[in-house]
């Protein structure tokens, strides 16, 4: 666990696919698939909380089985079933800690560019192209990063970053 993380908040990771390019999305979905990338998604996130938009809930459909789910979503009214609601990023996170001190961020990029500055971790896997895209990773100061695991794929890398000491 990162060691930066104040005793009794919980730890917040970015969990994204990321290409060369910044894009992580087209057209409401992915640009690519990775082998392996849902299994370690699954592995990574089962029995935790996972925090996304609306946007990016629509584009998988359903609530994933294993872990508790929490939606950002301005739309008044809007609901889905097993899916936990909230209207700000900032509520999200507080519903996600009260389940769980491991949250995980599963996007998308606006949700992304609000959680960054709170997170500890960062799981990315870095995509090795650069496809056209609608949908970007927010910028990253990597001077904030340190990178404490790689795991070398055809075509992509997984790897973890852990935020340097604050």
């Amino acid at each position: 666990m990162n060691t930066s993380v104040p005793s009794g908040r919980a730890t917040v990771t970015l969990l994204a696919a990321v290409a060369r390019n910044g894009v992580i999305g087209v057209d409401g979905g992915l640009p690519w698939r990775l082998p392996g990338d849902l299994p370690r998604v699954k592995a990574l996130t089962t029995g935790h909380v996972l925090v996304m938009g609306r946007k990016t809930f629509d584009s998988i459909g359903r609530a994933l089985p294993g872990r508790t789910t929490v939606v950002v979503t301005r739309q008044a009214g809007w609901s889905a079933a097993d899916v936990q609601v909230a209207s700000s990023v900032a509520a999200a996170l507080e519903l996600a800690a009260a389940v769980d001190d491991h949250i995980f961020v599963f996007g998308g990029a606006e949700i992304y560019a609000q959680t960054l500055a709170r997170a500890d971790r960062l799981e990315l896997t870095e995509v090795h192209a650069e496809p056209a895209g609608d949908t970007y990773f927010p910028a990253v100061d990597w001077s904030e990063w340190v990178e404490v695991a790689r795991e070398r794929k055809d075509g992509f890398d997984f790897v973890t970053y852990e935020r340097a000491a604050r």
